[in-house]
């Protein structure tokens, strides 16, 4: 129950603090690691201190060296909590958490056999990791969105024709192209040439 605390309290206060006018915070993935950050500082640290004991206690039996497995996750966790902060490591650390919750949610099914408490219990347990499992595939995504250069649209020009010459619009701005006469109108333009060549000229002595 005190990592979700510590995790949705975090989160919230981020989200506030950055609707107050600090640019930093501002959005819900940047929100969520610094709680990711809190709560995982916090359950790293009590692979050591404080809960040693009950951790090790919560290794399946079929796994070897139960405290080997408590020291290894811990220091994991804290190296990715910290990893968090910065953007550039924000990717990978997002997703060795990921991995991690996967790996370890054996252990709170075989701690849910002996819970004293219902948030110990197999339901909330569950429903607790996918929380947190959201959590860190929201930061995921978000920063392998942020480093994957962009798709540009193909452009899609149409030529529109009428006084003078014709414009080619495009989703940049339009750009002038000459007018190429087409073909009919070569011949249109020929045989009035030939017409008037063969009525030969205009009869003068009417005029005056």
């Amino acid at each position: 129950m005190e990592p979700l605390v510590a995790l949705v309290g975090t989160t919230c206060l981020a989200l506030i603090i950055g609707a107050c006018g600090v640019h930093r915070l501002r959005g819900l993935p940047t929100a969520l690691r610094g709680g990711l950050a809190v709560m995982f500082l916090l359950t790293g640290g009590a692979h050591f201190i404080g809960m040693r004991d009950e951790l090790v206690a919560m290794v399946p039996p079929a796994l070897p060296t139960p405290g080997l497995l408590v020291t290894v996750t811990g220091v994991a966790e804290i190296a990715a909590a910290l990893a968090l902060l910065p953007r550039r490591t924000a990717a990978p650390a997002a997703g060795l958490l990921t991995f991690l919750l996967i790996a370890m949610f054996p252990a709170n099914v075989y701690a849910a056999d002996t819970a004293e408490t219902w948030w110990d219990e197999l339901i909330p347990r569950t429903l607790t990791q996918l929380v947190f499992l959201a959590a860190t595939t929201t930061v995921l995504v978000d920063r392998v969105r942020a480093v994957l250069p962009p798709r540009q649209p193909r452009p899609r020009g149409r030529t529109r024709r009428g006084q003078g010459p014709a414009v080619e619009l495009t989703p940049t701005g339009r750009t002038a192209l000459p007018v190429r006469p087409r073909p009919d109108d070569r011949e249109e333009g020929r045989e009035s040439r030939v017409i008037r060549r063969s009525e030969g000229p205009p009869d003068r002595t009417r005029r005056r």
